[in-house]
């Protein structure tokens, strides 16, 4: 009989290799692109498809597995979607082509981190253990990924960054094979119970005020790289900014069963608030890329505490029967919403005002959001 330290290993497995090989996209898609002939303003259109298709596909993919009562089938689903539409996608040539195969790339891409931190969730609530032990593995996969693959291709090329992305896509369907589902002992749900989710005004509340801080957090992932390039980096110290910053999330995560239950996670969601417009404005005063790589370590204390306590608040918000839509409602505002606005409006102001500008008006909308947040904390229904 497994133990329950064993049990988690195919979901330790999974979560490490899936975020190894959306580093791959994250960091590499945008190089692939350029590679095949498009310019920055089609980058730009196709890299926007995965937002938009996060909407969509984070809460279909969430409602399918309440309603069958299943997380690790509906991985299954998008892994085997996710080798079968990356292989097509990569080898589109033309825009509107490569844009409709993307839609379908993402669609099935985009869940599976939502779908695989869900059950992580509800494994942790099971066995007593920390979450963070758990996503930790994520982070880890992401950092190492981003140092090995990144070096891998600096040799061979970016056109053949598909070899090492379905080298990792398909070691997360082998140890999906493995998983330990979280079954829900209850009647299968009905459109009828999303009404819960719809009229859950703490939910709905909380999902549009932690906008203030995933805008900002999705604008400088987008353009941490430009900003930079901009104050004289390369390639090579952008990949280290990467690292640097998923690292410390890793710790924050791995060590989150010692900080995280003592205080109301709203608490530690305004902390990484007024963490984040610091961290911000700092980057906006900045001369040196040296200088961003870092403050990079505040990533951890940032992304990494909001996640933790963001996740943890919104599962007490939603009712068990619902909680994968919940989750994954959560990941397409975050990963979604948050990431099209932030995109857009971060484009437009460092293309017109530059970096710094950027990062002064996204330190205000954290600091907004931080406030927002303590106004939330102290009304009834956010003592939850």
């Amino acid at each position: 009989m497994l133990t329950q330290k064993q049990s988690l290993i195919p979901l330790k497995m999974l979560l490490f290799c899936f975020h190894a090989s959306n580093t791959i996209i994250l960091s590499f898609l945008p190089l692939y692109l350029k590679y095949r002939g498009l310019n920055g303003t089609e980058i730009g259109w196709v890299m926007a498809v995965g937002p938009f298709a996060t909407i969509i596909s984070q809460p279909f993919w969430g409602y399918i597995s309440d309603k069958y009562k299943t997380v690790k089938r509906s991985l299954l689903i998008c892994i085997v979607g996710l080798l079968i539409s990356s292989v097509l996608f990569f080898q589109m040539n033309q825009l509107l082509a490569i844009i409709l195969m993307g839609s379908v790339f993402y669609f099935f891409t985009t869940p599976i981190g939502a779908l695989g931190d869900s059950l992580a969730q509800r494994r942790a609530y099971d066995l007593k253990v920390s979450f963070g032990t758990i996503r930790m593995w994520g982070s880890i996969g992401f950092a190492t990924s981003a140092l090995i693959i990144g070096e891998l291709l600096a040799k061979v090329g970016v056109q053949y960054m598909i070899y090492p992305y379905l080298f990792f896509g398909t070691l997360a369907l082998l140890v999906t094979f493995k998983l330990k589902d979280v079954p829900v002992e209850s009647d299968p749900i009905s459109f009828r119970d999303l009404s819960k989710l719809l009229t859950n005004k703490p939910y709905l509340i909380f999902l549009g005020l932690m906008m203030f801080l995933t805008i900002s957090h999705r604008a400088n992932d987008s353009f941490i790289g430009l900003y930079i390039a901009e104050l004289g980096g390369n390639e090579g110290l952008v990949g280290v900014a990467w690292f640097v910053g998923v690292i410390s999330e890793a710790a924050i995560f791995a060590f989150a069963g010692y900080w995280f239950r003592k205080y109301h996670p709203l608490v530690f969601i305004i902390a990484a608030g007024v963490l984040y417009s610091i961290r911000w404005f700092f980057y906006a005063s900045f001369n040196s890329p040296y200088q961003v790589i870092a403050l990079q370590v505040l990533h951890g204390v940032t992304f990494g505490v909001f996640y933790l306590a963001a996740f943890d608040y919104i599962s007490r918000l939603i009712p068990k029967l619902l909680q994968s839509t919940g989750h994954l409602v959560f990941f397409a505002t975050f990963f979604g919403v948050s990431g099209i606005i932030g995109s857009l409006v971060g484009g437009v102001l460092i293309d017109n005002y530059g970096g710094s500008t950027l990062y002064t008006a996204i330190g205000i909308l954290s600091l907004l959001g931080a406030i927002s947040m303590t106004i939330y904390h102290v009304l009834p229904f956010g003592k939850k």
